[in-house]
């Protein structure tokens, strides 16, 4: 009885059941399931904390509201300036980027925007402002 157990428990490990294994890469750049972009782009971009140092950002919550109010103001004025050029007058702006000049010439709409920095200057010329020609 003890042989006859003894010799059971010895073949029964040879008869197991078995698949080939088959390697599915993960990345999808390497034939893995496209589904798991978003997630590997999600981690690796968690764990990066290089900043590049010639970037420009412009970060909303870092402007004071002086600086709010300035853009403002800034905005208001050259609003109130076109609405005078619709009543023939002109008018010259000045902020702290550029100079604007608007003239109204007989019905064309003549704009010159001058940039402080550089000295590059935009001329925009808009015709058939005039009704009357």
């Amino acid at each position: 009885m003890k042989l006859t157990l003894l010799a059971a428990a010895i073949m029964t490990p040879l008869y197991t059941f078995g698949t080939e294994l088959i390697y599915t890469p993960v990345n999808p750049s390497f034939g893995g399931n496209p589904l798991n972009s978003t997630i590997l782009i999600n981690h690796a971009n968690a764990i990066n904390d290089y900043e590049d140092p010639n970037a420009s950002t412009f970060d909303f919550e870092e402007e004071s509201s002086l600086d709010r109010l300035a853009s403002s103001l800034e905005s208001r004025l050259i609003s109130q300036l076109l609405a005078d050029i619709g009543n023939g007058n002109t008018g010259q702006l000045e902020t702290d980027d550029f100079f604007l000049n608007v003239v109204d010439d007989s019905g064309t709409l003549l704009v010159q925007i001058v940039d402080k920095l550089t000295g590059e200057s935009t001329e925009i010329s808009v015709s058939g402002l005039n009704p009357d020609l």
